[in-house]
């Protein structure tokens, strides 16, 4: 409500539907808040009631959320791709009685576990396609949910205001489920107060308006997107643009331009993919331009980006060179030429992936935190970024070394618990009010946080060299033709790889060479991909053994798998991390 004040006519949402952007200033969305909160109260929605959010990034489905919190109840986004017993999971775990959904695939799942989940009474679809015959006294259109409000609203003209007022900074904002890459997904409940500080202090961190724009790409129930697109536009008015579809984002992003940019690190592999996949179709002059310029970022562009001094005129008019004939249309292409700022957490990126978006001019910055935290602990700031690192703690949060190595944090963003959990919740925090990571890091010389591993995944091979299997993969995931990767080595005399192919950049590859193939097992069983990976693992072997610390720990043998790792068969999370 305070933006709709501040600045009613500023764009608040924008929506890509049919192909034409639809654009809802902050007086308007605070409209659809409050007629939308009011059609949930007649429902039955009260304050501490759970609201279940499922679906892709649609307008309606953050206003759902918005009008939850304004009504003292708590939204539970949940991810859209889940499987039906994986919704029934945190619907019988948090106690949710209402939903908002986004079309019929949602609604067929939650019908599907309906008889497990008594509690859930209300089930609010936005698409009523393909709904139409469905007869279920659970079930309402978004329209009719609004209707209801309208009339709530004028019998109760003050209603809507009342329930903003008794809201209190330490009432829960969220419950957002973890990963779960070791078990069951745990609820975190975060208030009010941990997401708004955190959101004040990343806003002027690195000074965001109401003149930035982001793209609301990445699942609403993961904390990246909640705090870096939901909690950063109520403190600092930005626009979130929503994508048509998922498999429009690229094309929708080129279109927005946006001015800041959050993905995981997969997002950033994914990119780069399809950059390496037109390169290799590209013509012979256009080959040998993009890698001599290449060269030149490497050697020169994160000093030109940083501002450095010392650097030759002869290589700085290379560079520039580069910006007008590589750099600059390649920024244009991926819808990054607006870029500010971007972001990348939740997973350690590779050093490799994160040195070459900064060489070709990309101010893309790595941080460190988690679910728990509100995600941020540590950062990077402008002109000082190191890849190996994660930065150095934000402003208002403490980090600790414990003498196991394992990463303490303390900060205004802790979660308030796991809920329904109490023993989890002291087990994670301590009576200091230090949260234990359960990730092994150091601080480098320049205060720095360097995270190593999951401190569970961290161990020695036989012979007592250290062995940090996300630091291998990542280094195999570079390579465009590597999608996935699992290392094994804790206790074993060698280190292995399970490694899944990308099926775009294998088959791209397959197709110029036209070697025939049927599917992805197919492919992934041909000795010629099987010769090409095993180039990709020495070309890492080969790194690795110019380090004294992890020369031992080179990988000895590797098995491409016949099918990809999928979260539905159990294998990665919803967030795309491995289970092991």
């Amino acid at each position: 409500m305070h933006q709709a004040s501040a600045r009613p006519d500023r764009p608040a949402f924008r929506e890509k539907d049919l192909g034409i952007w639809q654009t809802w200033t902050w007086a308007q969305v605070a409209g659809e808040v409050r007629i939308l909160a009011c059609g949930l109260a007649a429902q039955g929605f009260k304050r501490g009631d759970r609201l279940a959010v499922i679906g892709d990034n649609r307008p309606r489905l953050y206003w759902a959320m918005m009008a939850a919190q304004a009504l003292g109840g708590v939204p539970v986004p949940l991810y859209q791709d889940a499987v039906a017993a994986e919704m029934a999971f945190v619907l019988q775990d948090a106690d949710i009685g209402f939903a908002v959904v986004e079309d019929q695939e949602q609604v067929d799942k939650l019908l599907e576990v309906l008889p497990q989940c008594p509690q859930l009474k209300h089930i609010c679809f936005d698409d009523p396609r393909g709904l139409r015959h469905y007869a279920q006294t659970e079930l309402t259109g978004f329209e009719d949910v609004q209707a209801a409000g309208r009339e709530f609203a004028q019998r109760n003209p003050e209603f809507f205001a009342d329930e903003l007022g008794k809201g209190r900074p330490s009432d829960v904002a969220v419950i957002l489920y973890t990963s779960g890459t070791t078990g069951h997904p745990k609820g975190v409940s975060q208030t009010h107060a941990a997401m708004i500080q955190t959101a004040r202090v990343l806003v002027a961190f690195d000074g965001f308006a109401d003149t930035d724009d982001i793209l609301c790409y990445l699942p609403m129930a993961w904390v990246g997107d909640f705090l870096y697109s939901y909690a950063q536009m109520h403190v600092a008015g930005l626009c979130l643009n929503c994508p048509e579809s998922p498999d429009t984002v690229m094309t929708d992003l080129r279109e927005i331009g946006p001015t800041y940019y959050f993905g995981p690190p997969r997002v950033y592999e994914n990119i780069l993919t399809q950059v390496m996949i037109r390169i290799e179709d590209a013509s012979w002059i256009k080959r040998r331009m993009f890698h001599t310029f290449m060269a030149v970022a490497k050697r020169v562009g994160m000093g030109i980006l940083e501002g450095k001094a010392g650097i030759p005129l002869r290589d700085r008019l290379l560079y520039r060179l580069g910006e007008i004939l590589l750099y600059g249309p390649l920024k244009n292409v991926l819808g990054m030429s607006r870029i500010r700022v971007a972001y990348t957490g939740g997973e350690a990126i590779g050093p490799d992936l994160f040195d070459f978006y900064r060489s070709i001019g990309i101010n893309l910055k790595q941080l460190y935190g988690m679910t728990e935290t509100c995600v941020t602990v540590c950062m990077h700031p402008s002109g000082d970024v190191k890849l190996e690192t994660v930065g150095p703690p934000m402003p208002g949060v403490e980090v600790r070394i414990a003498d196991s190595g394992e990463v303490l944090v303390r900060s205004p963003g802790l979660m308030k618990e796991y809920y329904k959990r109490p023993d989890a919740t002291r087990e994670a925090i301590d009576p200091e009010g230090f949260f234990h990571t359960g990730d092994a890091g150091y601080f480098d010389a320049a205060g720095h946080l360097k995270i190593i591993d999951r401190a569970r995944d961290v161990g020695k091979l036989a012979d007592g060299t250290l062995f940090a299997p996300k630091y291998l993969e990542n280094k195999l995931k570079f390579f465009s033709y590597i999608k996935e990767a699992v290392c094994f080595g804790s206790g074993r005399d060698k280190v292995c790889a399970f490694i899944n192919i990308d099926m775009a950049a294998i088959g791209n590859w397959a197709e110029r060479r036209n070697l025939p193939y049927t599917g992805y097992t197919d492919l992934a069983s041909q000795p010629a991909v099987l010769d090409l990976i095993r180039e990709c693992v020495e070309k890492v072997n080969r790194d690795l053994a110019l380090d004294s610390t992890l020369a031992n720990s080179q990988i000895r043998r590797f098995l491409v798998l016949h099918k990809e790792l999928e979260a539905d068969d159990g294998e990665l999370t919803r967030t795309r991390k491995v289970r092991r």
